[in-house]
């Protein structure tokens, strides 16, 4: 086994930890070094964030960290802070075309609730598109472990039904990725391909980098070819050069297509790619729960870590 996959598990491992946690939220330098990854805790915080990237061109979608809902309360405190944000990205004149948009998690809509969970995180999310739908934006429904793939695409279908540009997300470190990948390249659906971040058995998952990236880049060959919108979602300059290249051979226009990438991260990148016209959109997590996000982001990819190492050593 790499270092590297050492690490990430290591990384997977302390995502839930209560006590590491603890201790990282008490160091005096964590809550500014985690501001450059996560701007803040409010809605009000999420909308400033959206506002000063949409003022070097660069989209948004933003994400209300929390998952694992095992409260219905819960649940539906995620979905009024979905809904207070969606008005008040409309407010702020921020939504429209889809300039920002927002990403949900199941999990944090009810998904775990011992009885009718599917049902109720559906329900919650029909109320989150309704109010997408009216400040005149999308969702997209981020993945989350392998075990609730299925389910996660049933609500797919299901909202698209009357939402049909809810957008899905696909992992290529899954091996079953680069069918699902066929199956939803269809015309007006919306993809974003990403390669995983949580931790997945070798019976389901490719563990090496190298298989992850070579699925990422079979998953992007058919994605690009179908008549979707395909959401390239990486921080590989590697895999983006890919990603142009696909595009240009398949005669895509920006606007049929997009790259994304986490906030915090390569920023100046995010900056040269929407400046040379093609549409960057950065994922916005914003809330109190942002340790595990943080943590797996760092496992997601080394680089990462070295990102928040050298924040807490610049900081310090």
């Amino acid at each position: 086994m790499e270092a590297s996959d050492l690490l990430r598990g290591a990384l997977l491992g302390l995502s839930k930890s209560d006590l590491v946690r603890t201790t990282i939220e008490k160091a005096p330098v964590s809550r500014d070094v985690v501001a450059r990854y996560v701007p803040g805790t409010t809605v009000a915080d999420a909308v400033q964030a959206t506002a000063e990237l949409r003022a070097t061109n660069r989209l948004a979608t933003l994400d209300h960290l929390g998952e694992d809902t095992t409260e219905r309360a819960q649940a539906e405190h995620t979905r009024d802070t979905y809904v207070a944000l969606l008005d008040a990205l409309a407010r702020a004149d921020l939504s429209q075309y889809a300039a920002a948009e927002v990403s949900l998690k199941l999990s944090a809509l009810g998904q775990y609730l011992p009885k009718d969970g599917d049902a109720i995180a559906l329900d919650l999310a029909r109320e989150i598109c309704t109010a997408a739908e009216r400040a005149g934006t999308t969702v997209t429904l981020d993945m989350e472990d392998h075990t609730t793939t299925d389910r996660t695409l049933a609500v797919l279908h299901e909202l698209r039904a009357d939402f049909p540009w809810v957008g899905a997300v696909v992992q290529s470190y899954l091996k079953r990725t680069l069918g699902d990948c066929r199956d939803l390249a269809v015309a007006g659906s919306r993809v974003r391909l990403c390669k995983g971040a949580y931790k997945e058995p070798a019976s389901v998952a490719y563990q090496d980098k190298a298989d992850v990236d070579l699925s990422y880049v079979r998953c992007l060959k058919v994605l690009m070819a179908g008549e979707g919108h395909p959401m390239v979602a990486s921080h590989d300059p590697r895999l983006i050069e890919i990603a142009q290249a696909l595009a240009a051979h398949h005669e895509r226009t920006p606007e049929t297509y997009e790259f994304q990438m986490l906030y915090g991260i390569r920023p100046d990148e995010q900056k040269r790619i929407a400046d040379r016209g093609a549409q960057m959109r950065v994922y916005i997590p914003f809330g109190d729960e942002w340790y595990g996000y943080l943590m797996r982001r760092m496992a997601e990819r080394p680089a990462n870590t070295m990102f928040f190492m050298r924040s807490l050593i610049t900081k310090g």
